[in-house]
């Protein structure tokens, strides 16, 4: 098996809390990101999902260099981007794109187009004929020549991520990290948006890392699907066997909240409702960091022993003590007769 493009180890983002009036001292850590491994191979789609707040846009950041990382390593194309600093990282990014949630926020309002797409070419010192980029660029998104003269507030909000998306294939990357690129966008768009992605992978041998909140949106676009709480993977499966057969609770609890486009299966099925909000990284719980909000949860050892992330299926990792009960049906969610496989439609 070749190498992965992306690899990821033992990646932590720590930020320091500090008190002190004339000397500060740290006397805390928010942990955005506490140990997170990944791989990505070259021509994959990988879905990194989970709830607002988790790490998961700290993740893609701290990958591309964009946050300073605590402890791991990246390895990218066999280097550790860790390791490197000034025009070597630079040269390096250019293999490596970012498109954003908002469009709006991450282009410069007074710059038209043609600016937006020409300037990362020129930041990076390479030789191109304007016009006939910039056309092939807008054309790769489904834009017309004429975008070029406009300037990002004349287009709607699906039309500036295409704009978004063009700017980052413009130094035609091998790793585009995609941050909630459809969050912003009305259900209508967001699917022109994810296929939009999908014929671009095609064309250019894209290989993209897809962060989302919702397990719906990466469902179709993603080779393979990563779960994240609180700052840790708590599954990770080829997205069909993840879909099809979750075993960490988090995951179970997610789907189950998806809706079914069958109104007789959606007015029957089980939902299963998490309680509480997501605990802070300040001062994560003890033992499985999801037992405080787990439907599934046993205690002392849930609450005291801290689960790893093992392979319990071919290729399907999970971090549950009880995931094997879970998935058999041993053990079922607290105020439910039956447990439902969630997501199956």
């Amino acid at each position: 098996m070749p190498d992965p493009l992306l690899r990821v180890r033992g990646l932590k983002v720590h930020y320091p809390i500090k008190s002190g009036i004339v000397f500060d001292r740290q006397v805390g850590a928010v942990k955005a990101v506490d140990g997170v491994d990944l791989d990505v191979y070259k021509g994959q789609t990988v879905g990194l999902v989970g709830e607002s707040g988790c790490g998961k846009s700290t993740f893609g950041r701290a990958v591309l260099q964009l946050t300073a990382l605590t402890e791991g390593e990246v390895v990218f194309e066999g280097v550790d981007l860790a390791t490197l600093k000034g025009e070597e990282l630079r040269r390096r990014r250019r293999s490596m794109q970012m498109v954003f949630q908002d469009p709006m926020a991450s282009l410069n309002p007074r710059q038209n187009v043609e600016t937006l797409l020409t300037e990362p070419l020129r930041a990076h010192g390479i030789e191109y004929d304007k016009k006939n980029r910039v056309r092939e660029v807008l054309e790769l998104v489904g834009l017309s020549a004429s975008a070029a003269t406009r300037y990002p507030h004349e287009f709607s909000g699906g039309q500036r991520q295409r704009i978004g998306i063009a700017r980052a294939i413009a130094l035609e990357p091998d790793l585009v990290i995609a941050d909630e690129p459809v969050s912003a966008l009305d259900v209508s768009i967001q699917a022109q948006i994810l296929n939009l992605l999908e014929e671009l992978q095609d064309r250019l041998g894209l290989t993209y890392l897809v962060i989302a909140h919702d397990l719906a949106v990466v469902r179709h676009v993603s080779d393979e699907v990563a779960v994240m709480y609180l700052g840790e993977i708590v599954e990770q499966a080829p997205s069909d066997a993840l879909y099809e057969g979750p075993l960490h609770p988090y995951t179970i609890s997610l789907m189950s909240a998806v809706p079914v486009p069958d109104p007789v299966v959606e007015d029957s099925r089980e939902r299963i409702l998490l309680s509480g909000d997501l605990p802070s990284a300040a001062n994560p719980p003890s033992g499985c960091r999801f037992h405080t909000r787990c439907p599934f949860r046993q205690e002392t050892r849930c609450d005291d022993e801290r689960p790893a992330l093992v392979e319990l299926e071919p290729g399907h990792k999970v971090s549950c003590h009880y995931a094997k009960e879970i998935r058999s049906g041993q053990i079922k969610p607290r105020g439910a007769g039956d447990m439902l496989a969630a997501g199956t439609e």
